[in-house]
């Protein structure tokens, strides 16, 4: 980093070095940063020193379960860019080395090497926090038991799969039934296991509103998978060798061999926190849209750890997504190498699947549009994926929500089988643009029997959303379900 010193008698300031850019994580958002601002400034102009606590970097998180299910064969498929390929860049990346401390007055964070227990400080000109998520594990008896699993590094992946060679039992207990409680529900069924999802929710898929969910419920027992929703978890049970043998409820005991944790994330902020950056109602760190830490001039933060705006609802929401971790990696590397760029927010668009039934949503949900004051109204549709003469037409559920006067978008669901999942992107452009359904119904989409019926299942969705907006006028919103 920069040195300069006078050196008396006429010489003159003393040639700058590089300044020294700090790196807290290894993964997406931290590492696109660090690789963006080498782009744009070669090591003479910048050094760049980057701490990753794991043993690997620049990794598809949301692989894991596809890893796990069969469909990813190697584990190094879900690795973007091994350590080596980001030091032959001219990155000096510290890995297995934790950051323990960020002392923001003097510039400098403290860091330990796992392995040697060594510590030493660093100093920076510039620093970038990418320390992600933490999986929710509760403070419950039996949590820490051989053979309970969550699934947030491929070290995790690589745990379970370690477990499910070797267990002989064949009883598996999912905690949650978000994203990755869905998807390992799947993973666990192809992998011969019995299946149990424990579910705190009405039903399962909490992002949708509880119609929709249950959509997604009644394929999951379709495949085999016990649901239990509406069951909070009060424990896990042991056996004499100390393994988990069953996961409890108020009102029941379920059986298990292995237990995978999907029970969600929160932004990984206990070092901003202790070092007085600023954070938001969700737990995560509060930027400006450059994604630099609110107040802090040489701090940025991205990925998981961070609190976003959210297009539509215009609150501070928490995504946990690789897709806007590494958009705000590209913002935070060209504004530290001297470019501009901002991260304007999102709507919150998401797909997941449960074998063949695809499950997207973007936008708002009921209770989000509710919790942001707004007046809406809902309607549910039933199309196809293609015309409906063409072979293989499959049966689509779409849901939409449209601002009661204005007739302005707020939210899209739609859960069918092929060819569901990525019509939400057209929502997500219309959420974006801030279109009207009744501007959407005259969308020109591409047609073709194979593809999409004459009206496309959004199309119709938004048809229906502008006849129910003119015939409701002034009537009041329906209440949260």
């Amino acid at each position: 980093m920069s040195t300069g010193t006078d050196a008396g008698g006429g010489a003159g300031p003393a040639p700058k070095g590089p300044e020294r850019l700090v790196v807290i994580g290894g993964d997406a958002a931290g590492m696109s940063a660090a690789s963006q601002a080498r782009r744009l400034k070669g090591p003479d102009e910048l050094e760049i020193v980057a701490f990753e606590r794991g043993r690997f970097t620049s990794f598809s998180a949301c692989g894991i379960p596809y890893w796990v299910a069969g469909d990813v064969t190697e584990r190094d498929e879900l690795i973007a860019r091994a350590p080596e390929e980001h030091r032959a860049r001219r990155i000096d990346l510290r890995m297995r080395t934790e950051v323990t401390e960020i002392d923001a007055g003097r510039g400098r964070v403290r860091a330990r090497d796992l392995d040697s227990g060594a510590e030493s400080w660093t100093s920076y000109d510039k620093l970038v926090i990418a320390t992600g998520a933490r999986p929710v594990r509760p403070e419950l008896p039996g949590m820490d038991a051989p053979g309970v699993h969550g699934v947030q590094t491929l070290d995790d992946g690589q745990a379970l799969l370690d477990t499910l060679e070797r267990t002989a039992g064949r009883r598996a207990v999912v905690v949650g039934a978000g994203y990755i409680g869905v998807e390992m529900a799947e993973a666990l069924i192809r992998r011969g296991y019995e299946v149990t999802v424990v579910n705190r929710g009405r039903e399962p898929m909490a992002t949708l509103d509880p119609d929709m969910g249950r959509l997604v419920h009644e394929a999951m027992e379709g495949l085999g998978i016990t649901m239990v929703n509406d069951a909070e978890v009060t424990g896990l049970l042991t056996g004499d060798d100390g393994r988990v043998r069953a996961v409890t409820t108020a009102d029941a005991e379920y059986p298990a061999d292995v237990v995978v944790l999907g029970i969600g994330v929160r932004p990984e902020t206990g070092l901003a926190r202790a070092a007085g950056l600023p954070l938001g109602r969700h737990g995560g760190l509060l930027t400006d849209r450059s994604m630099r830490v609110r107040g802090y001039e040489n701090i940025w933060a991205g990925g998981d750890c961070v609190e976003v705006l959210d297009l539509v609802s215009g609150q501070e929401r928490h995504i946990a997504l690789g897709t806007h971790a590494n958009k705000h990696g590209q913002v935070i590397g060209s504004n530290v190498g001297g470019d501009y760029a901002t991260f304007p927010g999102v709507v919150g668009t998401a797909v997941s699947k449960v074998c063949d039934l695809e499950i997207a949503r973007t936008g708002l949900r009921e209770k989000d549009a509710h919790r942001a004051g707004l007046r809406f109204e809902t309607v549910t549709i039933e199309s196809t994926s293609r015309a409906g003469y063409y072979p293989n037409a499959s049966p689509m559920t779409v849901k939409m929500l449209a601002e009661r006067r204005t007739g302005r978008l707020l939210g899209v669901q739609i859960v069918g089988r092929e060819g569901a999942g990525k019509r939400v992107d057209t929502a997500a452009v219309a959420l974006t643009a801030g279109m009207t359904v009744e501007q959407m119904t005259m969308l020109d989409l591409g047609y073709a029997p194979p593809f999409s019926p004459v009206w496309d299942p959004v199309l119709v969705a938004a048809r229906k959303a502008t006849t129910k907006i003119r015939a409701t006028a002034g009537r009041p919103s329906p209440r949260p379900s």
